[in-house]
């Protein structure tokens, strides 16, 4: 993002009315986001929503916020389930429209935590009131995931992924360890250092100073030497944990469920220094080609049941509270057990600006040099 947020944001106006479905509906999603039940004929939840709306689901799978972006500029798709990362930017490029939450009967059924979420709402207009651009689907935190063959209890700091040490079963991590494959994984060595490096004064780990950027890309730097692999497709990941030797490593909680579900030694925990995370909101591009099949589904993501079952496969936590009881696959302790009470803990992905947020003022990297930095750094640069 090359240019200031206030000097870019659309000016469309909602649509008014939902009419007859078109027949199609075109998403780009993450990975286990959309489920017909092919993997598992438990998870279902595009069948029947076919079956009663007449749009077949077409879906397209983005491995990271930046992938998303792009195929976003490109247009011809309907809906995108953003983070944090990826939602302002594409209001800022006038990518998404905003929406009529009038015309998405269960939005009152939405956590009170995310409704008016910064990452999704945003005043295009000047008029002091924030408009709606996504409804808010699913959230949960980066976790590390380990071996437990390897740690017979629990890694409790980051530690293990940053500095080169001796892990339990006597051997290095070096060439043992992975990261994530995205600009956005700075802000993970910038919390690692909000906690252990207090000296360097960051409290918010997306709005970075030149000296506390740079610190955080020394650590990357340094990380760089123990990475046998840097991951964006959850599914290699997967086959890594259990062919290629990687021992711990950031993660989702969707690699550690399938990993676990084949019987692989696996656990996941969040360390002493907090996790980054992700709410994701489902946006409707500016010229989605279907908008009423658009409509329906917006409020068919919202439906307890989806939910519930989505949380469960993927291990995030539901953005309707009433999804957390009398779901068979999540089971009542399912929302606790995914972080529902850690909402305050998590650091939430967000767009970094020049614009700081606090009295520092302009003097923050912006992303687009998160970027081309991070590219650097795995390059060995």
């Amino acid at each position: 993002m090359l240019f200031p947020l206030s000097l870019a944001w659309g000016q469309d106006v909602p649509m008014t009315e939902v009419g007859a479905g078109e027949g199609a509906l075109d998403i780009i999603a993450w990975a286990g986001y959309i489920e017909r039940g092919e993997t598992d004929a438990a998870y279902d939840w595009v069948t029947q929503f076919e079956a009663d709306t007449g749009c077949l689901v077409n879906v397209k799978t983005a491995a990271t916020s930046d992938e998303m972006v792009t195929l976003m500029n490109e247009g011809r798709f309907d809906l995108v389930t953003a983070s944090g990362d990826a939602s302002l930017r594409l209001v800022a490029g006038g990518r998404v429209q905003p929406l009529n939450i009038d015309l998405i009967p269960s939005w009152s059924t939405v956590d009170e935590r995310l409704q008016e979420a910064p990452w999704h709402t945003v005043d295009t207009d000047g008029d002091g009131v924030a408009e709606h651009y996504g409804v808010p689907y699913q959230w949960g935190p980066n976790v590390l995931m380990y071996n437990t063959e390897v740690f017979a209890e629990a890694p409790t700091s980051w530690s293990v992924v940053f500095e080169e040490q001796t892990l339990p079963d006597g051997e290095s991590n070096a060439g043992r360890v992975q990261a994530y494959d995205g600009p956005i994984y700075i802000a993970d060595a910038a919390l690692y250092l909000m906690a252990n490096n207090p000296e360097l004064g960051i409290t918010n780990p997306y709005a970075l100073d030149r000296d506390q950027f740079n610190a955080a890309l020394d650590l990357l730097r340094q990380q760089r030497q123990l990475v046998g692999r840097y991951w964006h497709d959850a599914f290699i990941q997967i086959d890594d944990f259990v062919n290629e030797g990687v021992v711990v490593t950031s993660s989702w909680p969707f690699q550690v469920n399938l990993l676990a579900a084949e019987g692989a030694s696996v656990a996941s925990t969040i360390p002493v220094e907090g996790s980054t995370g992700w709410a994701d909101s489902t946006m409707m591009h500016v010229d989605a080609p279907h908008p009423n099949c658009a409509y329906l589904w917006l409020e068919h993501s919202l439906n307890p049941k989806l939910q519930g079952d989505l949380a469960a496969w993927f291990g995030s936590v539901p953005s309707v509270p009433a999804a957390c009881t009398g779901n068979e696959l999540l089971t009542d302790t399912g929302c606790s057990t995914n972080g529902f009470d850690q909402f305050d803990q998590i650091h939430f992905w967000t767009t970094p600006t020049a614009n700081c947020g606090d009295e520092r003022g302009d003097v923050c990297v912006p992303y687009y040099e998160w970027v081309t930095s991070y590219i650097a750094v795995i390059g060995g640069r």
